[in-house]
């Protein structure tokens, strides 16, 4: 592992009737340098500043266009021409063994311009190098040698091991801190470690006690079926899930006990058995926290991340003979790092206007239904209680005077609870006066807009309102034949007020709370979330409590972790603000025994204790 450091940094100090050496000049000369290259790592960093792509040339060479690129050092590489390459006559082409290389280049040194050395001593060169020239050196390295030992997300990332073997490791992986009412995404990383032909299956269950996902869920399953990598290869993926507003500060993300499993052509191999992710719940803004999280990072975490002289340009994929090689493919995907300076800001931004689309708040609804939004001094301010749709009633092609059809069951998104929805018929009259057809849409009797008596509706309507399901279904019965297949109608639905919003006295009829696993066996020491469900009430606050000591420990937010000792202990859990409204949980703890399975023995009861 590099560890130059440039600083602290000395400069000359001149006074009259100093005398200057060649050292004094080599210091100056450091001085500016060495500054310079501290600054370029530490607001930069290392990579591609531009160009140097790598294209092939022939089945033996390659081209290596003109660019410049700062190393891990915080030197200048600049690559002033395009030149071309054979592959053999690069530096480290004679010690490669694998089909597979990284092409790379670095910062070089070179001494020029011999002089003449005027006043020089006895012992001393007769000649000397009046100049230093500042170039670059191409060579070839083997892909999996490549790369430091040290990343800096480390310190940004909690990570732990779901699963390791031979051929793969899986690990999972959240920010050490998030932010309260934020989205948060979790990542699943399988990495190749072996160079075995192995299909692999995985799975784990999650448990978040802080967290929800957009079907309002407390937990998550993730895994990866069918995953086959060739070495040094990893994949990724995303499960994004939403931080809940809560005073508490710390929550964990616990892997449920026995859930976790992985296999390689069908045999099992080893899983964490129950492993928790810490987590800090932070009341600021993402890019406040990103900001500090990187801000924090001290110059020894930064020097020991950025100290790698050299850059990447490409990987080459070459096809080997019996005395002689071929380019097959040249990767420069995921290779190259470039650094995003200021001068390019305004080409970027151009750039990814093609690839970013501004949010409107039309394209959030649900399906099928228009989010109502008015303008206030030239913005958009929603309405969360009020929505609006379109919708068809089929008729088929026979119907006649009397026949009675109905809609399918369409959610109006403003969830369970006292919503009225009222429909209105889409009607196209024609208009005399402007020689056009015109679309309406009547609320209500349309029939008092006849002018000639004559019946203008064609159907009537009803509409059942499914209440703890937040949709509702439409019936319509014809009042006369018509010619047409389908009825079009546009709804309304108003969310009514909440007992709370108009000041009224909380009224706990019917309204309760449970436990989604009242039951659970766990293992001593173990932890397990216990996951409420609200019934005929909005979600409001919730406090665990022990009802004997010595049972364990309780988390703010509902994280129990079992005592050392066996037995069967009582959790009461309470709405905060309604302490009448409860509910018990159970564990029964019990220590593993010999021929546990290794993955634990966390089996659930449901609420019949089976």
């Amino acid at each position: 592992m590099n560890n130059n450091k440039l600083y602290p940094f000395e400069r000359n100090r001149y006074y009259p009737g100093k005398m200057l050496t060649s050292a004094d000049f080599q210091a100056e000369q450091n001085y500016h340098i060495n500054k310079a290259r501290f600054m370029n790592g530490l607001m930069y960093g290392s990579g591609i500043i531009c160009g140097l792509g790598v294209f092939s040339l022939d089945d033996q060479s390659v081209l290596i266009e003109s660019g410049a690129a700062i190393d891990g050092h915080g030197r200048e590489i600049i690559v002033d021409s395009s030149t071309v390459k054979k592959l053999s006559a690069i530096e480290g082409f004679d010690r490669l063994t694998g089909d597979v290389v990284r092409l790379c280049v670095r910062f070089k040194e070179q001494e020029i311009h011999n002089v003449y050395s005027v006043n020089r001593k006895e012992d001393e060169k007769e000649y000397e190098f009046n100049r230093i020239s500042e170039g670059y050196e191409l060579f070839l390295t083997e892909r999996e040698n490549d790369g430091a030992d040290y990343a800096p997300d480390t310190e940004f990332l909690s990570k732990e091991t779901l699963f390791k073997s031979e051929n793969y490791i899986g690990e999972v992986m959240i920010p050490t801190a998030v932010c309260k009412g934020k989205n948060v995404k979790i990542v699943l990383e399988v990495r190749k470690i072996s160079t075995e032909n192995v299909n692999l299956n995985c799975r784990g269950l999650l448990e978040m006690p802080a967290f929800q996902t957009a079907e309002g869920n407390h937990e998550i399953e993730i895994g990866f079926e069918n995953l086959n990598l060739s070495m040094g290869e990893s994949v990724k993926k995303e499960y994004w899930v939403r931080v809940q507003d809560t005073p508490a500060v710390v929550s964990e993300l616990i892997l449920r006990s026995g859930t976790a499993f992985a296999f390689e052509n069908d045999a099992a191999i080893n899983t964490s058995s129950n492993f928790s992710l810490r987590v800090m719940l932070r009341s600021i803004s993402p890019l406040e926290l990103v900001s500090n999280e990187t801000g924090k990072l001290n110059l020894e975490m930064r020097g020991i991340g950025l100290m790698d002289d050299s850059v990447p340009l490409a990987d080459l994929k070459i096809v080997r003979t019996a005395n002689n090689y071929l380019i097959d493919t040249i990767i420069e995907d995921q290779v190259k790092k470039y650094i995003l300076t200021p001068a390019q800001i305004l080409m970027r931004s151009t750039y990814m206007s093609f690839f970013e689309k501004e949010v409107d708040i039309m394209e959030t609804a649900p399906q099928g239904q228009e989010a109502v939004v008015a303008k206030t001094g030239g913005s958009r301010t929603e309405f969360t209680n009020i929505a609006t749709g379109t919708l068809e009633v089929p008729l088929g092609k026979n119907a006649r005077t009397g026949d009675i059809r109905y809609s399918g069951e369409i959610p109006h998104g403003l969830g369970p609870g006292n919503v009225y929805v009222d429909i209105g018929y889409s009607y196209v009259s024609d208009n005399p006066e402007l020689a056009v057809n015109q679309k309406c849409t009547f609320y209500g009797n349309p029939d008092l807009f006849s002018k000639k008596n004559e019946q203008m509706t064609d159907v009537e309507t009803a509409v059942k309102v499914l209440n703890e399901k937040g949709s509702f279904v439409v019936a319509a019965r014809l009042l006369r034949d018509v010619d047409y297949l389908t009825l079009t109608f546009r709804w309304v639905a108003i969310r009514f007020p909440s007992g709370d919003e108009m000041e009224l006295t909380e009224d706990y009829y019917d309204k309760s709370i449970s436990v989604a696993t009242p039951t659970v066996i766990m293992g001593t020491k173990e932890s397990h979330f216990f996951s409420v469900r609200f019934n005929n009430m909005k979600a409001t606050g919730i406090t665990y409590e022990l009802t004997a000591p010595g049972s364990g420990e309780i988390s703010s937010d509902g994280v129990y972790t079992a005592p050392s000792r066996e037995g069967v202990y009582e959790i009461r859990i309470f709405c905060t603000e309604m302490p009448v409204i409860c509910t018990y949980a159970y564990a029964i703890v019990r220590k593993k025994m010999i021929g546990d399975s290794e993955n634990g023995g966390g089996s659930l009861l449901d609420n019949n204790g089976i």
